[in-house]
């Protein structure tokens, strides 16, 4: 049995399209086999964007958008080591230079990392330069429509044009979202006002939950914009969201955001054979639509910059090769935390962004004693 069918069958259900190349669906054991057999047999781009000035641009999913190849990372510029003078500095020189995808959330730095953003698009017209893109943390329409509404005071801004729900991370999260009372209804209520533009979400736990939320949509009828999650070298060998998600995505027209190139530094720590730049290369050579990058100093942006400019598509055998230098520090997923623990779950240590339970679900429960 190949692993689209095993997939298909049993774990996506629901219709939704299988995801993974073809390779064994079981391992040697009997036990589902999520380790792709050629971690080098991924969607690859054949053309790399629109090359204008110092920046690619590139097709945001089957919208009529066109976004920056690299976007700028709103954590790292709400970040104590970053003055709010340099991350109003590196808003604008991004802008400048070309970048025009911005990321951010409702918790980042508790809400530095929005307001210092803000401060920096108010001014010389850049909120109108910019694609802008944020994340809410809310499960319940009520949450979110708090979190919605509490982001565009610090953005200053009257619409982000992407809002995406925020650490997919559980598998009862797409029934949250989706619950009658739940955080999409906010969304789309939102959208109606004219607050947002476009409905993704996003995660880093196991792409099997970014099935699930997939799933879950399809079968509500709801078609996401787009969906942000890790890939990067070592992604490529262990519990991967570019063999399992992204093809989905490509075929349905979502949006890919990439995000995790470096993993904030811990996959640098890791000591692999690798140049940052090919990193960065690895990312951008994969069909995404932006990749999104942490820059909090000028050696960050110029590098992002030299990635563009010496990017070239690289055909399956460079990529094999770059991945096989992955391979050593990559099998346990020992450098990707943000999958093997809890160091980047915020929603876990911090229950209450997500909101209560909906009225539903409060009528329903038992007495916990």
């Amino acid at each position: 049995m190949e692993r689209r069918d095993f997939l298909k069958g049993a774990a996506l259900g629901a219709g939704l399209t299988a995801v993974s190349p073809a390779g064994a669906a079981v391992s040697d054991t009997g036990l589902p086999n999520t380790r792709p057999q050629d971690p080098a047999d991924l969607p690859l781009i054949s053309d790399p964007g629109e090359r204008r000035g110092e920046m690619l641009y590139r097709k945001f999913g089957k919208t009529d958008e066109t976004i920056s190849a690299i976007g700028m990372g709103g954590f790292h510029l709400g970040k104590g080591a970053v003055t709010d003078a340099e991350a109003t500095r590196l808003v604008h020189e991004g802008i400048d230079r070309g970048i025009t995808f911005m990321d951010n959330c409702w918790d980042y730095n508790e809400g530095r990392s929005e307001e210092r953003m803000g401060i920096a698009l108010e001014q010389n017209g850049s909120r109108n330069k910019v694609f802008l893109m944020s994340k809410m943390d809310g499960r319940t329409k009520e949450e979110a429509i708090k979190q919605i509404d509490q982001s565009l005071r610090r953005l200053r801004t009257d619409h982000i044009d992407l809002v995406q729900h925020h650490e997919i991370l559980r598998f009862d999260d797409p029934d949250r979202v989706f619950a009658e009372g739940g955080a999409m209804e906010g969304f789309m209520e939102a959208k109606k006002q004219g607050k947002l533009r476009y409905i993704g979400f996003t995660g880093h736990k196991d792409p099997r939950i970014h099935l699930q939320m997939l799933t879950v949509a399809q079968e509500r009828g709801f078609h996401f914009d787009s969906c942000q999650m890790p890939l990067n070298v070592m992604d490529a060998h262990f519990r991967s969201f570019g063999h399992l998600v992204l093809p989905h995505l490509v075929r349905e027209g979502i949006a890919p955001l990439a995000m995790k190139t470096f993993g904030d530094g811990v996959i640098l720590k890791s000591d692999a054979p690798i140049k940052p730049i090919e990193y960065l290369h690895f990312s951008l050579n994969l069909p995404v639509s932006v990749v999104i990058t942490g820059i909090q100093n000028q050696r960050d942006m110029d590098q992002a910059f030299e990635a563009v400019k010496t990017f070239q598509p690289m055909d399956k055998a460079k990529v094999a090769e770059l991945l096989s230098r992955a391979k050593p520090y990559a099998l346990e997923g020992k450098y990707e935390l943000f999958k093997t623990s809890a160091t980047f779950d915020g929603t876990a240590k911090n229950a209450a962004w997500l909101g209560e339970d909906v009225q539903g679900v409060k009528k329903l429960a038992p007495v916990m004693e």
